[in-house]
C-alpha cells in the first residue's frame, strides 16, 4: 500500500468512530496537527475527502463508510496478535478514567469497583458522570467517557457491549410495613398498595413497565428521578417499590427495608459494560475494560442461580 501504514489506519478508524480530531489526538497521545497531517495523507492515499466538517464534528463520506469495517477488523486482528506486549502497569502507573453509571450503579457497583482498584491499582482514580441513555454512546465516541455500565441495550457498530450479569426484580418495602408481611406478596395485595417509581435519564424503565402491564400505574404515589432515594422513602412510609434484587440487597444492608417476592415472573435484565472497539482503545483503556469486566462480572445475582439454589 505504499506509504500507507498501521498508524494511518488507526487514525482513520478513530476519526470515523469519534468524529473528532481532538478525541483522536487524545486517544493516540499525539497533537491535533499530527492527526490533521495524517488525515491529509489518508485523503491523498485514497483520493477521497473521507470526512467532511459539520456543526458537530466530522461526517464520513461514502468512501470512508466502505473503508471502515475492513480497516477496523484488520486493526482488531493485529492488536489481538500483539496485545501481550502492550501492557498497562496499573500497579505503578497513575491514571484517571471517566466512566458513567446510573445512580443505581453508583450506589451498588461503584463501591465494588473502587475497592478492587484500591487493592490492585492504587494509582488509578475515577471521575464518575451520571449515565444518560440519550448521550452515553456519543460521549464514548467523542472520548468524553472511557466506558459506561448500563441496562438498556444500546446498538451501535462504533461500540462493543460486554455482558456483566443478569438481574431479576423484587418488591422492596419497609422492614415494619403494616400490611406486607412474609417473604411474598399476592397480586391482590400488590394492587392495594401505593407505589414509588423512578423515571429519569438512566433509561431504567422496567419497574414502571411492570406496573403498567398489570394496570397499576394509577397506584403510583411518588414518581422521582433517582433510585437511590427509594430506601429513605420506603423506610419512613408505607409505600412499596419494584427494584432489581441485587440493588435491594445492598439497600437492606444499610436501611430498614426488606425484600419480598413478586406475584408474577419477570424477565431478568442484563447489565452490560460499553466501550470502544478494542482496536480504538488506548493501552490504559484496554486495561480498564478488562478490569471492569472482571470485577463487575464477578457479581452473581440470584437471577443467575439454578432455581433450587436461588430458593435457599
Amino acid at each position: 500500500m505504499g506509504s500507507f501504514d498501521l498508524n494511518l489506519a488507526r487514525v482513520f478508524v478513530l476519526l470515523y468512530e469519534t468524529g473528532s480530531v481532538t478525541a483522536t489526538a487524545e486517544t493516540l497521545h499525539v497533537t491535533q496537527p499530527t492527526v490533521s497531517y495524517s488525515l491529509g495523507k489518508l485523503r491523498r492515499h485514497f483520493d477521497d475527502e473521507l470526512f467532511r466538517r459539520n456543526g458537530r464534528g466530522l461526517t464520513p463520506t461514502a468512501g470512508a463508510r466502505r473503508l471502515y469495517l475492513p480497516l477496523q477488523r484488520a486493526l482488531a486482528e493485529i492488536d489481538g496478535t500483539v496485545r501481550q506486549g502492550d501492557l498497562f502497569d496499573a500497579g505503578t502507573m497513575s491514571g484517571r478514567f471517566t466512566i458513567a453509571l446510573s445512580d443505581l450503579g453508583e450506589a451498588t457497583l461503584l463501591p465494588r469497583l473502587v475497592a478492587a482498584a484500591r487493592e490492585r491499582a492504587p494509582g488509578v482514580s475515577f471521575t464518575v458522570r451520571p449515565f444518560d441513555v440519550e448521550d452515553a454512546e456519543g460521549q464514548l465516541r467523542r472520548g468524553d467517557l472511557d466506558a459506561f455500565v448500563a441496562t438498556p441495550v444500546i446498538t451501535s457498530h462504533l461500540t462493543v457491549r460486554i455482558p456483566l450479569f443478569r438481574e431479576r426484580y423484587v418488591l422492596m418495602v419497609a422492614a415494619d410495613h403494616p400490611r406486607v408481611r412474609g417473604d411474598a406478596v399476592t397480586a391482590e395485595d400488590l394492587a392495594a398498595e401505593h407505589h414509588a417509581t423512578v423515571f429519569g435519564p438512566s433509561g431504567h424503565v422496567t419497574p414502571r413497565a411492570l406496573l403498567g402491564a398489570h394496570g397499576l400505574l394509577e397506584r403510583v404515589a411518588v414518581d422521582a428521578t433517582r433510585f437511590s432515594m427509594l430506601p429513605y422513602l420506603l423506610e419512613q412510609t408505607d409505600l412499596v417499590a419494584i427494584v432489581p434484587e441485587y440493588v435491594g440487597e445492598v439497600f437492606t444492608a444499610s436501611h430498614r427495608v426488606r425484600l419480598v417476592r413478586l406475584p408474577f415472573e419477570t424477565e431478568p435484565i442484563e447489565i452490560a459494560l460499553y466501550a470502544r472497539h478494542e482496536s480504538s482503545r488506548s493501552p490504559a483503556q484496554r486495561w480498564l475494560v478488562q478490569f471492569m469486566a472482571e470485577v463487575l462480572g464477578e457479581q452473581v445475582s440470584p437471577a443467575q442461580l439454578p432455581p433450587s439454589a436461588a430458593a435457599t
